[in-house]
């Protein structure tokens, strides 16, 4: 097989600059892969994501006899959102995401699962801060104004796959969402016997936890172990669920 190295996207953006590539990995028979990157660092690679697939197996699996309105924060590959589809009973799915060129690239097929998603009528892209939607008094998840009867339109279950963990971010402001305060905001926007699930990539931070018990009527976290091809071992990666009563 010939080898491949493709930059199919590159664009400098307020946040930094971004891109999409696709390659293959020599040490794996050449197997071809999708990688994106901000500015120097590796966000995403379509080689390791059973996590991005668990945060939404978790997170949606108690609504099995119940129709649910998702928001997916941070679309990444696609993985989350894919498998948040992959349930039946859910009628609409808002993946939320700041970087317009990664919801360009689903919308444009340049990414693996990018035409699953956008034939799925059941799927739509917001582009904006996540962060902000979730917590403004006035606006719903998806950055659209909010009914000043009403308030915000409620969903059933926010999955968030944005920051590396709840301590280190890809934004220094996000840091300001993982507080008591912020997640209340976040949680008044959930139904009833909603959920909250959040991916990470170190394992469960117990302070984390706290904070997340001081909001939300429950807390679990799993762990989420994969086989790690470049070193024969298993890697790990996990998922805070946290419930609303």
């Amino acid at each position: 097989m010939t080898f491949v190295f493709e930059e199919i996207d590159y664009q400098e953006t307020p946040r930094g600059a971004i891109s999409l590539r696709k390659r293959s990995e020599p040490r794996l028979n050449n197997k071809v892969l999708y990688e994106v990157k901000m500015n120097d660092e590796f966000l995403m690679s379509s080689l390791f994501y059973d996590a991005e697939v668990e945060l939404s197996v978790l997170g949606l699996d108690k609504f099995k006899d119940q129709n649910i309105d998702v928001i997916v924060g941070g679309l990444g590959l696609g993985y989350t959102a894919k498998a948040a589809l992959d349930f039946p009973n859910v009628k609409s799915l808002c993946v939320v995401d700041v970087m317009e060129p990664v919801i360009r690239w689903h919308e444009q097929g340049l990414v693996p699962l990018g035409k699953e998603l956008t034939d799925d009528r059941r799927c739509r892209f917001a582009l904006g801060d996540f962060f902000e939607f979730a917590t403004a008094d006035n606006i719903n998840f998806d950055g659209s104004k909010a009914s000043t009867e009403n308030g915000p339109d409620k969903v059933h279950a926010v999955l968030l796959d944005i920051d590396h963990t709840p301590s280190y971010w890809l934004n220094p402001e996000n840091s300001r969402f993982y507080n008591k305060e912020r997640l209340l905001a976040m949680k008044s926007k959930i139904h009833p016997g909603g959920v909250f699930g959040l991916w990470s990539d170190e394992a469960p931070d117990d302070t984390f936890v706290a904070v997340l018990e001081s909001a939300f009527e429950r807390v679990e976290t799993h762990m989420v172990y994969f086989p790690n091809p470049y070193t024969g071992e298993k890697s790990s990666n996990s998922v805070y669920i946290a419930h609303i009563d």
